[in-house]
């Protein structure tokens, strides 16, 4: 196939200047993104109606409180990829995942019926848009597999799929894409077209997997850092805002530049689930990446797995969260003065009234979307760490007092150390309760195992 001409290039490259010169990508995402994911519920296996129930429920309970973003997680092409399950093709590409003619995923109609006929996401999109919510998907980083084999003309260009693949599976947990050839130009070519795809969709936000760790997590792959910048380049070029999440980690610290200057939020972590070593490890994960976020760009603590998960995948059995009340509140506070983006993994529907509580406490989700600099004191007890943030233009505080011991024991640090003095005022932020005023040289408080406080302080 002949290269595309240098003035078309030229083209595209003045596009991408003057839609910058309009907007950064750093302003699709300026506060923590809030939302709800399908992975913990459903794994690989979810379904058009489930999407719609979660959706309808977000808008009803959530949406008041600043929720917004629904999103499909992974294996939406696959026509039956089972429960609790990464499906991996067997010999002769079977089954087929579903495809267009430019040999882009599209999803699958027998569990997303109202996809038929080539709509694609946008009837369930539009129907997301409508309750008030933004719609979101899962990508795997790269081209299907079954498509580099032959020639589908890609979408907007003179080269074929044939022309993008390098042959390199290199993801082990789900083998459905090959590397993009990023050196070709048929490699960004292939993914200008897929992001036109879902811009037509209304896509607001793409989680990129496979595509982030840099090894140090047992079966996570290489740092793709070439197919970021051509995804980077595609959603720039495709004429509608959407989110770039990035998955998973552990990211590496020595790209933060790369990170900031392309995605909107990135993955610190393999998988998180309900399981107290994994948020014990995250205190660590926060305290080494909070000083590299900004609006915009946000390290992601990953997702809330609270309420009923698991229901087909893909940690069974299916359960209630095994986070205790104090661990949850733990897991909140820390994820809200650290200012990482919100995913809810519980399926909403069955979402007990201690949880949504929880999920729609307004005090704390200003924490997490309006305060600034919140970071961990330096010096304190690893297993007693305090994290302090501030309100902006206002000089109230925010302090986090948190045990990560499992026993009940006393976190105590002076208010100078804190930025306060004797007499401020109070909120227990989670409580919604006043205090009395703050006395001595030390704010002190009794913990119970894996417990917290948030407070709001208010300068005497």
């Amino acid at each position: 196939m002949p290269h595309k001409s240098s003035h078309s290039a030229r083209q595209r490259l003045c596009a991408r200047a003057i839609n910058l010169k309009i907007t950064m990508h750093t302003d699709f995402a300026p506060k923590p993104p809030l939302g709800w994911n399908s992975y913990d519920c459903f794994g690989s296996d979810v379904t058009e109606a489930e999407i719609r129930e979660n959706a309808a429920f977000m808008a009803e309970h959530l949406k008041p409180a600043g929720w917004e973003y629904v999103v499909v997680d992974f294996c939406w092409s696959h026509p039956a990829p089972g429960a609790c399950a990464n499906p991996h093709i067997g010999k002769g590409m079977q089954p087929l995942l579903h495809v267009d003619l430019h040999g882009r995923l599209i999803p699958a109609p027998n569990r997303f019926p109202s996809s038929v006929g080539g709509a694609g996401f946008k009837p369930l999109a539009d129907h997301v848009h409508g309750l008030g919510l933004k719609f979101g998907i899962h990508l795997m980083r790269g081209i299907p597999r079954q498509v580099t084999g032959d020639y589908f003309q890609i979408e907007g260009s003179e080269y074929t799929t044939h022309d993008v693949g390098t042959g390199l599976v290199e993801c082990v947990w789900l083998d459905h894409m090959e590397t993009v050839n990023t050196r070709h130009p048929a490699g960004q070519a292939y993914y200008d077209s897929c992001f036109r795809l879902y811009a037509s969709w209304g896509v607001d936000f793409v989680k990129v997997d496979d595509i982030l760790a840099d090894g140090t997590d047992r079966g996570m792959g290489p740092y793709h850092g070439s197919e970021i910048d051509a995804i980077r380049a595609a959603i720039d070029n495709c004429g509608r805002p959407i989110v770039l999440s990035l998955s998973p980690g552990d990211a590496p610290v020595a790209s933060t530049e790369h990170l900031r200057n392309n995605a909107n939020m990135w993955r610190m972590s393999a998988d998180f689930w309900d399981d107290w070593p994994k948020l014990k490890r995250m205190f660590s994960l926060c305290a080494r990446w909070w000083r590299y976020r900004q609006p915009g760009a946000w390290p992601d603590a990953d997702m809330l797995p609270l309420g009923r998960i698991c229901k087909r995948g893909p940690k069974r059995p299916e359960r209630d969260s095994r986070f205790t009340p104090d661990e949850a509140r733990t897991m909140l506070s820390l994820w809200a003065i650290f200012r990482s983006p919100l995913m809810m993994g519980g399926h909403l529907p069955e979402t007990d009234a201690a949880t949504l509580a929880l999920l729609t406490n307004r005090e704390v989700l200003e924490v997490n979307q309006d305060c600034v600099g919140g970071k961990p004191l330096p010096g304190t007890d690893p297993t007693l760490p305090v994290w302090v943030s501030e309100y902006p233009n206002r000089g109230d505080k925010v302090i986090a007092l948190f045990n990560l011991r499992d026993v009940e024991a006393e976190n105590a640090v002076s208010l100078a150390s804190i930025g306060i003095s004797s007499g401020a005022r109070a909120r227990d932020l989670w409580a919604g309760q006043d205090l009395e005023p703050l006395t001595g040289i030390t704010l002190s408080r009794k913990l119970p195992p894996h417990g917290s406080l948030l407070l709001r302080v208010t300068r005497g």
